[in-house]
């Protein structure tokens, strides 16, 4: 069963950094681009980050540009989100999803359930 699970996620405070990771099962990672996407209370789902399949090459909204950073090993079947300076906004579910690449030409599938992540003092 294809399945990925994230996890990681926690209250922190502003400032303050999280990682959060992503586990695939079921199918080889490493044949897959990784998106990672956040939905904020009353808000759509967006996506903030994607790692490809090839090269690990990033990309990023402007909006985490600079204190995101997402990686993968493929050996450990999973994909991570650094996720440091943490705002306010940042506050929302993360979930990651993975596509045949990064441009969004297909839609990202085999959703995670989710995690938490609250940016609180």
């Amino acid at each position: 069963q294809v399945r990925l699970e994230e996890s990681g996620g926690g209250l922190a405070q502003p400032g303050q950094s999280l990682r959060l990771s992503c586990v695939g099962s079921g199918f080889n990672l490493s044949y897959w681009a990784i998106g990672w996407f956040r939905q904020a209370p009353g808000k759509e789902r967006e996506k903030i980050s994607c790692i490809t399949k090839t090269d690990g090459t990033t990309y990023y909204i402007d909006s985490v540009k600079g204190r995101f950073t997402t990686s993968r090993d493929n050996v450990r079947k999973t994909a991570y989100l650094q996720m440091n300076a943490l705002k306010y906004e940042d506050t929302a579910v993360y979930y990651c999803a993975r596509n045949t690449d990064c441009t969004g030409a297909y839609p990202f599938g085999s959703w995670g359930r989710g995690t938490q992540v609250t940016v609180s003092n």
